[in-house]
């Protein structure tokens, strides 16, 4: 296995640290973790494209990874009400027909990679999460507002780009729908 597809497991095997520090109300670790886990999605996609380590495992997984390190923490927010249900269901609803999408198209032997919208709504989400527990932890501060405005801002932008690429992945490959 090559270092990107390490990465890509590492980040899965971060995600029961992080679930249980959140629990425990460990709220640092729990960041720091989440952070440390984001970096490695970052890191495994450069390092995979610069030394040509590109390999289906990583185009499966890597997405796979980002969903349940993201969509685990989404849950737990859901669960304390920092943030709605509705709008995991939306993302939750995106994912599963992406999911069927992938699945159908392996079945004919077709990987289809995350497009650049797929990957700015990660990105968006991978920085909203980590902003809206720093907010909890400052909740009883001068700069909670500004912290939680922001961190909104980047739940609502990494909203939006979840249905933008929803869409915009139905449309690019709707020849799977035909086979």
């Amino acid at each position: 296995m090559n270092l990107p597809n390490k990465l890509t497991v590492g980040r899965v095997i971060a995600v029961p640290f992080f679930i249980a520090a959140y629990l425990m109300g460990w709220y640092i670790p729990a960041l720091i973790i989440f952070i440390a886990a984001s970096f490695t999605d970052m890191l495994d996609g450069k390092i995979a494209r610069s030394r040509n380590l590109v390999t289906n495992f990583g185009k499966i997984m890597d997405p796979l990874a980002d969903k349940i390190l993201v969509y685990s923490a989404f849950c737990l927010m859901v669960g304390d009400g920092t943030i709605p249900a509705w709008m995991l269901i939306v993302i939750l609803a995106r994912e599963f027909t992406i999911g069927g999408i992938r699945t159908v198209a392996a079945s004919g032997g077709l990987v289809i990679a995350a497009a650049m919208s797929g990957k700015i709504k990660t990105v968006l989400q991978m920085v909203a999460v980590p902003l809206l527990m720093l907010a909890a932890g400052l909740y009883n501060t001068h700069i909670y507002f500004y912290v939680y405005v922001l961190a909104m801002i980047f739940l609502w932008a990494s909203l939006i780009m979840t249905v933008y690429s929803g869409i915009e992945y139905v449309v690019k490959n709707k020849q799977v729908f035909k086979a």
